[in-house]
């Protein structure tokens, strides 16, 4: 097992790195809790495959375990779930100094810990996410909440957990697109400020997504060591933080237009999100043409979704893309903050961005469908 520490002052907390963690979670979480019990929230899919083995897990510390399954996907991510975890913890008298177990993939993590955030004005909670995306990213770092129909994550709050159990085991369970999916958000951490991680991953990403447990740990802890260091340097997003929303301004425009379905998972938007985005620095001159295309060259090599003609279905125009665009969390003062790159691990938040280069990428992606 391995430890990735996150030091926030008065708000520090563990990763927890390794296979076998849901069986051992009773004796991880027990040190944390005021009395033997814990509140789960998952989904229906999680449920039916993993929630026996989280029960033996917390039992063989003798926790009791009280659970709440939601529907599976986006969709869920809304008031409507959101409001109905809330009232069963409610229900089931869940007090300030019990802990609330968010388990299960973002949507999961994102929406449990934003009921733990409200919940008696804030109540403790652990992540055990079950997916690659949600262990390398959303379960890190305190951002949890609800998507709003005008636009995703609107509605939230920050609310850091008191540990994190990313079980690599489990990984085996996703489907070879749920994986991939995830893959997404480990490239970004390459592309936004480590170019030897880019490199290891180009070595290692085949091996990694067949199955290899020490490539996955390794991108795992990775992933979460960068991701904690800029959590740190900035918690509530003021500046550095946005460097993590690299592809996400093209993603939740993405999500957006085919409706937060099937269509598009949110990795996978990450993923043409990133690769567009370097097209866009490429064109606005800030990085070297080769640089979007060994982005794409990997993400080909993986498998995945890297240009909008990899979308089924339709897709609105470009100025309604942009618009979907302005609806993002990410603007501030009305202009809306892109993160671009000058290379490979050399990315950078900006409100400068040339808006007919921006068209001319949407116009060519577009046309390429």
């Amino acid at each position: 097992m391995q430890t990735v520490h996150v030091p926030l002052e008065g708000r520090a907390y563990d990763i927890r790195i390794g296979e076998g963690l849901i069986g051992r979670a009773g004796q991880e979480i027990a040190p944390l809790l005021s009395r033997p019990r814990v509140a789960v929230i998952t989904d229906e899919t999680v449920a039916a495959l993993h929630l026996d083995a989280l029960r033996a897990g917390l039992a063989g510390a003798d926790i009791e375990m009280v659970a709440l399954a939601l529907p599976p996907g986006e969709a869920t991510k809304g008031w409507e779930q959101f409001s109905r975890a809330v009232e069963w913890l409610i229900e089931q008298k869940v007090e300030r100094r019990d802990m609330v177990l968010a388990f299960g993939g973002g949507v999961i993590g994102d929406l449990a810990g934003f009921a733990a955030a409200v919940l008696r004005r804030g109540v403790r909670f652990v992540q055990v996410p079950t997916t690659l995306l949600a262990q390398v990213d959303s379960s890190v770092g305190g951002k949890t909440g609800i998507n709003s129909p005008l636009g995703k994550n609107l509605i939230g709050a920050f609310h850091q957990p008191s540990l994190v159990l990313a079980d690599i085991g489990i990984l085996g369970t996703l489907t070879a697109r749920d994986f991939l999916a995830g893959y997404g958000e480990v490239v970004k951490y390459g592309l936004l400020g480590d170019a030897e991680f880019f490199e290891w991953l180009e070595a290692n990403g085949p091996a990694l997504a067949a199955g290899d447990m020490a490539a996955r740990a390794y991108a795992v802890r990775r992933s979460c060591e960068m991701k904690a260091e800029i959590v740190v340097r900035d918690e509530t997003e003021q500046g550095d933080r946005a460097l993590l929303n690299l592809g996400h301004t093209f993603c939740h425009a993405l999500e957006a237009a085919t409706g937060y379905s099937d269509r598009l998972l949110h990795g996978e938007g990450v993923a043409i999100g990133c690769a567009l985005a370097f097209e866009l620095s490429a064109r606005m001159g800030l990085c070297a043409q080769e640089e979007p295309s060994r982005v794409r060259a990997h993400l080909a090599e993986m498998g995945m979704k890297k240009d909008l003609a990899d979308i089924p279905g339709d897709l609105p125009g470009t100025e309604a893309l942009i618009g979907l665009m302005a609806q993002d969390k990410k603007v501030l003062d009305g202009k809306l903050r892109f993160i671009l790159a000058r290379g490979i691990g050399r990315a950078f938040v900006t409100s400068e961005v040339d808006r007919e280069a921006l068209r001319a990428v949407l116009d060519e992606a577009l046309a390429a469908r």
